[in-house]
């Protein structure tokens, strides 16, 4: 009974030695993760600025898409900030390789969705795509993890290969000029109307800031019939 005891505490007492070893830390403030905790030490997860945004009532990311396209309701888990917790978890989710970010953030606001009774069950979860030159480069999309993780969440599909950007831009250190360019070029395309077309689509995005991008894309939706557009993200700048 002793030898079966033992080796059962195995794999705890190899955790706790990879730990020790190899110590994670948190994405907030750097501090050291303990057993139970993971990407965001307690506190951390505890001063998230949640927008406690839902699909009931309106709320002001829904105002940014007023009279621009037309969407049935928008929402987003937090609120990003110039300094804090959720530009050190975007920042690195999207430049230093921790896509684990992700998938941790949306099983978190996956299950506030499924949750809520307002937002109707979507036939499809749509991430917003990189250009396949961007998306070499940085060798994945940083909305992916999460937007699957939500897709998991509400037992629905989850599909990358509906929506295309099909033109690549640069940094946007010029603005006017690139705002002017970007509206004579579409910047994303479809792949397959019809399998859009009669569908309840969840659009997400990592950060919204202008909604420059969520716009591009519901407009190349626009080929499809019948189709019902809804928009989360994991942030937006207040």
């Amino acid at each position: 009974m002793r030898k079966d005891l033992n080796i059962t505490k195995l794999p705890n007492i190899l955790n706790d030695l990879n730990t020790v070893l190899f110590p994670q830390v948190c994405f907030g403030c750097n501090a050291r993760l303990y057993r139970g905790e993971q990407t965001l030490c307690v506190p951390c997860r505890d001063q998230l600025p949640l927008t406690e945004f839902n699909f009931s009532a309106e709320n002001r990311l829904d105002r940014v898409f007023y009279g621009r396209i037309p969407i049935k309701k928008a929402s987003c888990f937090l609120y990003f900030q110039e300094k804090g917790i959720v530009r050190n978890l975007i920042h690195h989710l999207k430049y230093r390789n921790q896509r684990q970010i992700g998938p941790f953030l949306g099983k978190w606001y996956g299950k506030i969705l499924s949750e809520d009774k307002a937002l109707p069950v979507p036939d499809l979860v749509i991430p917003v795509p990189l250009h396949p030159k961007k998306l070499k480069k940085r060798g994945y999309n940083q909305v992916s993890g999460f937007s699957m993780e939500v897709a998991r969440m509400l037992c629905t599909l989850h599909r990358e290969d509906l929506l295309e950007k099909s033109t690549h831009t640069q940094t946007q250190t010029r603005k006017s000029r690139l705002f002017r360019w970007q509206h004579q070029r579409p910047l994303f395309r479809v792949t397959d109307v019809t399998e859009l077309s009669g569908k309840k689509v969840l659009l997400m995005d990592d950060v919204i800031t202008t909604g420059a991008t969520l716009e591009a894309c519901v407009q190349a939706f626009s080929q499809a019939q019948d189709m019902e557009v809804y928009i989360a993200a994991i942030a937006m700048v207040p």
